[in-house]
């Protein structure tokens, strides 16, 4: 398998999602979160979260986590720390239904994870396992992340997508944007103002 899944097939109502990615867009940008300390929510994430979850989205977190092919830390720690935002996440009510990370990165030190592959951002190996697992209203769905390669991910997926101003976002928008052959859908000022948005397209051919 081209990465790894935290959760198991389910079947059932097929309901939208909102794929999300992880550092700088629900917890912030540190880097590299190597220590389970380095990881914080950002303000508003629970919340934004929950809101999906009380309107009948399935919250799917993406990320790149190369740390792992790079040998910055082991594939455990991922795991504990995915244990840990849902323990926070938890505790204001919140939940995501999946996670579906990348450990992957072509030149790394650690060689069972130094390849190339199809589930590093902006590819969208991630997204169709989530699609493989979850029955999934694509046409309604979307993306949100603080990334250009995220944005490029959801345009490659053929789903909507909004760009945050959290964690890289303003940077992002500010220098490499411009440039960028792929635009988002909408902009947004984090988390929480992008699930707004989204719950504000319903109707509205979304």
């Amino acid at each position: 398998m081209a990465g790894t899944c935290e959760i198991k097939k389910k079947g059932g109502t097929v309901k939208p999602a909102v794929f999300v990615d992880r550092d700088g867009t629900i917890n912030e940008q540190m880097g590299y979160v190597n220590h389970i300390s380095r990881f914080v929510l950002l303000p508003g994430a629970s919340e934004a979260i929950k809101l999906l979850n009380d309107n009948g989205y399935l919250v799917i977190v993406v990320t790149n986590q190369s740390g792992v092919a790079r040998g910055y830390f082991p594939i455990e720690l991922v795991y504990n720390i995915h244990r840990h935002m849902g323990d926070l996440l938890k505790k204001n009510g919140a939940r995501v239904d999946g996670i579906f990370f990348c450990p992957h990165y072509p030149s790394g030190k650690v060689k069972e994870y130094a390849k190339i592959c199809n589930c590093r951002k902006p590819n969208t190996g991630l997204i169709e396992m989530a699609r493989d697992r979850f029955s999934i209203d694509m046409k309604n769905s979307w993306v949100v992340g603080d990334t250009i390669s995220d944005i490029e991910m959801g345009k490659r997926a053929e789903l909507k997508s909004i760009l945050v101003e959290t964690g890289y976002g303003m940077g992002e928008i500010e220098y490499v944007l411009p440039s960028s052959r792929v635009k988002p859908d909408h902009i947004s000022d984090n988390l929480y103002e992008a699930v707004r948005f989204i719950l504000s397209q319903r109707g509205n051919g979304s």
